[in-house]
């Protein structure tokens, strides 16, 4: 695989090869990648993702050049094209780690570039790393990437993270999805199109506190603003969802609650403390794949 661009290019086995080499990786520093240097360039804002791949490239001995904001501070602003920018950032850089708000510009960045590509994030199209997390996160918490329940929350119209997840559980079996979602945010048809393609078990509700009970795994999602029509009535939509302690009381033992974060009101502080809530480790958890990620890229695995 020379480029990463979309959750589906990634198979059950190959998936299971990166899972393991994550966690070999737990607690470790290496000097496999030195000498390489990753660019991350980022259009969209990043807490997360962009200092996860950069912590992850440092643990491996590599080194890092970042363009952070982009959208404003890079060539950019005088009417450079995408294209252009991946040309000249190829010449520096031994693999570039792309977010950018609008979908498909991975793809395009892919379709000129020498050296890899990891997508980081494409405006609501997809975001396949976040989802690799997500699913390792799953199998360390519940011990299982089949038969399960998961249930996603929110704004699963707009938000790449849950459906990269929808689309990477596809591949696995028993796994039962319900969109707890209004007609205003819920998962789009090209998602729910794939998961009939695989006989995926899927229904949809706004019932969050009666699926919550009954779930094994359940995916909050951020309500993103900045993605939600103008006109929406966005509070009220994040009040909807918003998952409180009590909620997370009356969930199945052994359950969790993840989060791709940041957060923005729509889990109470104080779920941090319950057992179910595990997404602040799901956030570390990223370094682990992102390490092992990167050394499979460069034949280091």
């Amino acid at each position: 695989m020379q480029h990463l661009v979309e959750t589906q290019q990634f198979d059950r086995a190959a998936l299971k090869r990166l899972f393991e080499l994550a966690s070999s990786l737990e607690g470790k520093r290496e000097e496999s990648l030195k000498g390489k240097i990753l660019a991350s360039l980022f259009y969209a804002p990043s807490t997360r993702t962009r200092l996860s791949f950069e912590s992850s490239m440092m643990r491996l001995g590599g080194n890092v050049i970042s363009m952070e904001n982009a959208s404003e501070s890079s060539s950019a602003t005088k009417g450079e094209s995408i294209e252009d920018t991946i040309r000249i950032v190829d010449d520096y850089a031994d693999v570039i780690v792309l977010r950018h708000t609008e979908v498909g510009t991975a793809a395009r960045a892919a379709a000129v570039s020498r050296v890899p590509i990891i997508n980081a994030g494409d405006g609501v199209g997809q975001h396949p790393t976040q989802s690799f997390l997500d699913l390792y996160t799953i199998e360390r918490e519940i011990g299982r990437t089949d038969d399960f329940h998961i249930a996603f929350v929110g704004n699963l119209a707009y938000y790449r993270s849950a459906r990269s997840l929808a689309y990477l559980l596809g591949k696995y079996k028993n796994v039962k999805m319900t969109f707890v979602s209004g007609p205003e945010l819920g998962m789009k048809d090209d998602v729910k199109e794939y998961l009939k393609e695989k006989n995926v078990d899927f229904t949809e509700t706004e019932d969050l506190e009666g699926t919550m009970q009954i779930a094994d795994v359940v995916y909050q999602t951020r309500m993103a603003e900045e993605w939600i029509p103008k006109g929406t009535d966005f509070e009220k939509l994040r009040q909807k969802y918003t998952i409180t302690r009590p909620m997370t009381d009356h969930m199945k033992d052994g359950a969790i609650l993840i989060h791709p974060l940041p957060r923005a009101g729509e889990i109470s502080p104080d779920v941090d403390d319950s057992p179910h809530a595990v997404y602040f480790k799901q956030a570390a958890y990223g370094v682990l794949v992102r390490m092992a990620l990167l050394k499979l890229f460069f034949g280091k695995a």
